[in-house]
């Protein structure tokens, strides 16, 4: 059983320096197709490195006090590629493009067949995870609306039969994923928020399908971007109150770096809300400062409703930093979890 106002990541954990160029990861925008050159471990090396980095990560969420634990995705290029690229119909090795959130050509992998998932593509990773602790895990697969809008349609034409392919193959990953031993599986769904007009007419649909018949905690994540790649958040969402309506029981949204008012979680008052109080732009917060923002939250939202992260995305933190900030949170989460039950 997970304590009152638990704490955990909604997304990725800074990767070891050994492992991974960050210069070169940080000096282009994120490609939606193979980053293979990225990776300073030889390929025959990879996987025993990538182990060893979620090693170290598990370690390092554990010390810092969280109590939902995720591998940091220290095995992701992006969020999006491990797990798209390795559906079939899918070419990564002639791209197409589409547009970024930020409205940027980008390149992205090119649908040219039926989309299926024909072998597990997480399930190693959950099972790896869950034999170095006893405590809660969470895994994200990306959602099939985000998918289809990182994808050239070369196949399909046809939008709402995409989305029906990538969210089958998400929810044969998702029953496999928690007969491996995830607690909690999560979509990344950050499309949701920045397609609003379109998530109005398939996102529901997209959500129901990926997690239709999978048993036990299922969220749904929100989220502007990294703060590395994005300084000025918008102040709100603008796909958020329908998500009440859909078949996750948690919805994960970004509240410190935009300064979120927390009168919007109203909008959601049949959901548990993975809480941001962590500004990833900002220096390490002080506890107390971690603990206001979660008091704010609770004039709107009872506790046993909050769970408490960060905002979204601590991949391009040096490791020090994102360390003290989840550590911070945890303890923040403490001082308030420590008022409420006297």
């Amino acid at each position: 059983m997970s304590p009152l106002l638990p704490t955990t990541l909604v997304g990725s954990y800074p990767q070891p320096d050994w492992l991974i160029d960050k210069e070169m990861l940080t000096g282009r925008p994120p490609l939606r197709v193979a980053m293979g050159d990225v990776w300073k471990v030889a390929p025959e090396h990879l996987l025993e490195a990538q182990d060893d980095a979620v090693r170290v990560t598990t370690s390092e969420l554990e010390r810092a006090g969280l109590d939902i634990l995720t591998d940091g995705e220290v095995r992701r290029e992006s969020y999006f590629n491990q797990f798209a690229n390795a559906l079939s119909g899918i070419d990564t090795d002639n791209p197409g493009a589409a547009l970024s959130r930020a409205g940027r050509p980008t390149k992205v992998p090119r649908a040219t067949g039926p989309i299926e998932r024909t072998d597990p593509v997480l399930v190693r990773d959950v099972e790896f995870l869950r034999s170095l602790t006893q405590e809660p895990i969470k895994v994200t697969v990306p959602g099939a609306f985000t998918m289809t809008r990182l994808v050239q349609d070369d196949y399909y034409h046809d939008g709402e039969a995409m989305i029906a392919a990538y969210a089958k193959a998400v929810n044969a990953e998702f029953k496999d994923l928690k007969r491996a031993g995830a607690d909690i599986v999560q979509l990344g769904e950050p499309y949701l928020q920045s397609n609003a007009d379109q998530a109005r007419v398939h996102g529901l649909k997209a959500i129901d399908m990926a997690l239709g018949g999978i048993e036990g905690e299922t969220a749904v994540h929100l989220c502007f971007g990294y703060a590395y790649v994005v300084s000025d958040k918008p102040s709100g969402y603008s796909f958020l109150a329908e998500l009440d309506a859909c078949a996750a029981r948690q919805i994960s949204v970004e509240a410190a770096q935009p300064g979120l008012d927390p009168t919007i979680l109203g909008r959601l008052p049949s959901k548990t809300i993975i809480y941001g109080v962590l500004d990833l732009k900002a220096a390490p917060e002080a506890p107390e400062r971690v603990a206001d923002r979660i008091r704010a939250a609770l004039h709107h939202v009872p506790a046993e409703r909050l769970v408490v992260a960060p905002d979204c995305g601590m991949k391009y933190l040096p490791r020090d930093i994102a360390f003290a900030k989840l550590k911070a949170m945890a303890e923040g989460a403490a001082l308030v979890r420590a008022e409420i039950m006297g």
